[in-house]
């Protein structure tokens, strides 16, 4: 509450010194002009969208460096990130509500549509970014247009189009940590009503990790490892059939093999001596950037999909459009889940050694038509029909190596060291294979009346049926070890598991919009979300979880004003919102009793009822054609209203108030842009300078009360400093960009996990608890780096 009312003071203090406010997302990263979104499902000034939306170019996200959508949390303040092992189970939170879980059959609260087509999983949301027109950040339930997985919110990208004429441009970046990229492009105009825009990409990384373990050198390798190898290619097709008929077709295929993301273990400095004769690591927290693993992580994604928009103007106006698709998504992950090198260093399951490894395909076909009524009448409206059915299949195989007996003495650890010569070895292995179906089924409408020149109505309706089935095999080899994690054999589910369920809902939007000038514009809107039922699908499935996790439900209230002023000269964007959500899907830790000893897991449920209330101020001011300052900030307060004890099932409110994960309490960012022409020299300069804030967060849903999590889960707040200089030449063919990430060098990270099986013992050990470590992703710009990149334009 003390950072809502600083917020709002804030956000009074600027509107009386600018004079006027307004509520709009548009102008983040763009000049304070006309800004032209989809977000309603036609093309339309933002400034006239009465709803929260962020925009931010293509040309932003390339000057920030942005690889993936990762990179664009600093850009807009109301969007945060987890990462993830793989990008299997990464997601993203929009005011701080999100979906985190290992789950197959479970669907993000975030949708990501590429150019009209919606994704199956939040995996496929996070390929590299490149050659995009711009990013439009939907904030908020977005149920009666967009429905599929977007109880939080919808990511809207749109890619450049074709071009009229030969021409393209090719860029290359290169940084003082052996990143490496080339993007190019080319406009290829077969004819008048006929062109084509081919973009490829490559990227590869070495990484900001070092593993100081190495099978062919003792132990010593210093191999760098948390990077990628990347490369994919798009190809867009515009053809005009007619006047009335134009159709795009869209090609896309990338493949990422990436040794990311490695889990790094933070131990406390007091127990650090202890442990490194335990584990054969040297980490001291979140700082650390060594690790000691025989496993290296690796996510790989291969990703392709076909999609084909029609848009046909009747006669009297009205689009017809329709998109289809056809995506696959194959993904996997390999991980080492005891974070250490030694396959089993010492007597004891709690010592041994596990690797994970879990494949999993999927494809997903999409049908959307709809009818758009022509813009500028009295009333407006958008109308359709939805379908989508995915397809997915995982195998995953948990290997493990236990020392049960050894010959030698204990050593100074107090627990008898094992070797090849003097010990007794035992691997073991169990295996999951499992999938879904799920169908979606939706109608649709929206529409805008003129009750007068300056005041109108906003209504919408959406009913959506959802089906989902999933099957679930395990084999264990009869002397698997239960200490990792695995449970006892008769708390596992049987062979061939199968389960299904069906639901149906409707829901609606109402508001009002006001016209208060020809530059501001005021709304107020109520909108009710939806998210489709889910089951927790996953490797250690149990009989006490396969019931359904029940479909997820918002109510959101929002009122924000949406101006410019001084000419055009200033854009500031103000919005208030107030959204309950009821059986919040969520990921929620506690101590697994039945593995000996204890160990910690996830487990998706109805994890109660949140809420999230806030400010969003955003606004973009250029007081002289050469200068430009640019910002937002989200002030937010996501917390849970009623918690449900995910093994006993009860309610309660006793932990009323506890904040959700991802969500900060203050985020923003301030943006400076100054453009010198230097009238004689051969070229002219750009700076750009961003500043970044963010607060501090938890990574976790707290679960049952008395694991005490809360302690370690949290992440602490941080700055971030970036700045750039662009030589751009007098012709705007050459440029040639220096730029820095992260100059104050600010330490912080995506995802910290309460991990209880590192260690995995079930007592205290010299008056050390292992499995408390906590578990650290180092993300990209976790340290401070510098590079350059340099454009050529060619062609028309």
């Amino acid at each position: 509450m003390r950072h809502l009312l600083l917020g709002s003071a804030a956000a009074a203090t600027l509107f009386f010194a600018m004079g006027t406010s307004a509520f709009a997302q548009a102008a983040t990263n763009q000049d304070p002009d006309i800004v032209i979104v989809t977000a309603q499902k036609r093309e339309e000034n933002v400034q006239k969208v009465p709803a929260a939306v962020s925009v931010v170019s293509g040309v932003a996200i390339a000057n920030a460096n942005a690889v993936n959508i990762e990179g664009i949390t600093t850009l807009v303040p109301s969007l945060t990130f987890q990462k993830g092992a793989t990008t299997l189970n990464a997601a993203l939170f929009l005011r701080g509500v999100g979906t985190q879980n290992f789950s197959i059959a479970a669907e993000p609260s975030v949708s990501f549509v590429l150019d009209g087509v919606v994704m199956s999983k939040a995996g496929e949301a996070f390929g590299d970014l490149y050659d995009l027109q711009r990013l439009e950040v939907l904030r908020g339930p977005q149920g009666t247009l967009f429905g599929k997985n977007a109880s939080a919110g919808v990511i809207n990208v749109v890619s450049k189009k074709p071009g009229r004429v030969h021409s393209g441009d090719i860029e290359f970046t290169a940084t003082n940590d052996e990143e490496y990229k080339i993007k190019a492009a080319v406009d290829m105009p077969w004819s008048e009503n006929v062109r084509s825009r081919i973009t490829g990409f490559v990227g590869e990384y070495a990484g900001n990790l070092t593993n100081r373990y190495s099978p062919t050198n003792n132990g010593s390798g210093n191999d760098k490892v948390n990077g990628y190898s990347r490369w994919g290619v798009r190809a867009v097709t515009d053809i005009d059939v007619s006047e009335q008929l134009q159709l795009t077709f869209i090609a896309d295929y990338r493949k990422a093999d990436d040794d990311c993301c490695t889990s790094v273990a933070g131990f406390a400095p007091s127990s650090l001596v202890t442990l490194n004769q335990l584990k054969g690591v040297q980490f001291k927290g979140l700082g650390t950037r060594d690790i000691n693993q025989d496993t290296i992580a690796q996510s790989i994604d291969e990703v392709w999909g076909l999609s084909l928009q029609a848009d046909y103007e009747l006669a009297n106006g009205i689009t017809l459009t329709s998109i289809s698709s056809y995506r696959t998504f194959d993904a996997s992950e390999i991980r080492d889940g005891d974070f250490k090198s030694n396959a089993a260093g010492y007597v004891g399951a709690s010592f041994g050694s596990d690797t994970d490894v879990g494949p999993q395909t999927g494809d997903t076909i999409t049908q959307e038509l709809r009818l758009t009524s022509p813009s500028g009448g009295k009333l407006e409206y958008v109308v359709g029909a939805f379908y989508f059915k995915n397809n997915a299949d995982r195998t995953f195989t948990r290997s493990v190596t236990e020392c049960t007996a050894s010959t030698l003495a204990p050593d100074a650890t107090g627990v008898a060291p094992c070797t090849a010569a003097a010990s007794t070895f035992r691997s073991t292995f169990a295996r999951a294979v499992f999938g879904t179906e799920a169908t979606n089924f939706a109608i649709f409408g929206q529409g805008n009346y003129d009750l007068t020149e300056r005041l109108s109505v906003i209504a919408g309706l959406r009913y959506t049926s959802d089906e989902l089935s999933y099957y679930h095999n395990r084999t264990n080899l009869a002397a698997f070890a239960s200490p990792f994690g695995l449970g006892a054999a008769n708390a596992l589910l049987p062979s061939g598991f199968v389960g299904s369920t069906e639901e149906t809902n409707v829901s609606g939007k109402l508001g009002v919009q006001y016209v208060a000038s020809d530059d501001v514009d005021v709304y107020a809107t109520f909108t009710q979300g939806y998210k489709g039922p889910a089951y927790d699908v996953f490797f250690n499935m149990r009989q006490a979880l396969r019931n359904v996790v029940e479909a997820e439900t918002a109510n959101s209230y929002e009122a924000g004003m949406k101006a410019r002023t001084f000419g055009g000269k200033l854009v500031f964007n103000l919005a208030a919102f107030y959204a309950t959500y009821d059986n919040y899907q969520a990921n929620s830790p506690d101590i697994d009793t039945t593995v000996t000893p204890n160990a910690v897991t996830a487990r998706l449920t109805n994890a109660g009822d949140i809420s999230t209330r806030g400010i969003e101020l955003d606004f973009a001011f250029r007081p002289v054609p050469y200068f430009r300052i640019s910002g937002g900030l989200a002030v937010t307060d996501a917390q849970i209203e009623e918690f449900k004890d995910p093994v006993t099932g009860t309610r309660t409110t006793t932990r009323k108030g506890e904040q959700l994960p991802y969500a900060p309490d203050l985020k923003g960012n301030l943006n400076f842009d100054y453009d010198q022409d230097l009238a004689n020299m051969p070229f002219d300069v750009r700076y750009s300078l961003q500043l970044s804030h963010v607060a501090e967060q938890r990574s976790a849903l707290p679960g049952d009360i008395r694991t005490g999590f809360d302690t370690r889960t949290w992440q602490p707040a941080y700055d971030n400093v970036d700045a750039s200089v662009t030589f751009t030449s007098k012709d705007d063919r050459l440029a040639l960009t220096v730029f820095g990430k992260n100059l104050t060098d600010s330490d912080r990270t995506p995802y910290i996990e309460a991990n209880g099986a590192l260690g995995g013992l079930a007592v205290p050990y010299k008056g050390l608890t292992l499995g408390s470590s906590p578990i650290f992703r180092v993300p990209r710009d976790a340290d401070a780096y510098y590079g350059i990149t340099l454009r050529a334009k060619f062609g028309g």
